[in-house]
């Protein structure tokens, strides 16, 4: 059996759902339509579509602080629309370290060790 690593769960859970709250946040607070979200966060319109109506990217449930984290990073690239790319690379770094991903991890991987720490070893 193929184990899942660390990198994929960021790939398959993480980015879809910074995408889905960015999206949200875009929409909601900046007032933009959806072509112009897609067009920034550099995916398609349905892609920004399925964010918003839970088909894609509702595994991880965001917490009031993190939300806050979010919401800073959709303000940097309203500033500077071509810093989407960064503000999601950083906004994964940052979950990474806050724990998110192990628990999806483990979630998703009943073999992990429960004081698992491979993503936290130098």
């Amino acid at each position: 059996m193929t184990k899942v690593m660390p990198q994929e769960i960021e790939v398959w859970y993480l980015i879809p759902a910074l995408r889905r709250e960015l999206a949200r946040i875009f929409l909601v607070k900046y007032g933009l339509n959806q072509k112009k979200a897609a067009e920034i966060l550099g995916i398609t319109e349905s892609a920004i579509s399925q964010y918003l109506n839970s088909k894609r990217g509702n595994e991880i449930k965001f917490a009031k602080n993190e939300v806050k984290q979010i919401e800073k990073g959709a303000e940097k690239i309203m500033k500077d629309e071509k810093s989407a790319l960064k503000v999601v690379y950083n906004l994964c770094l940052l979950f990474r370290e806050s724990k998110v991903i192990c628990s999806i991890h483990k979630k998703h991987d009943k073999k992990i060790p429960k004081d698992c720490d491979v993503c936290f070893e130098k």
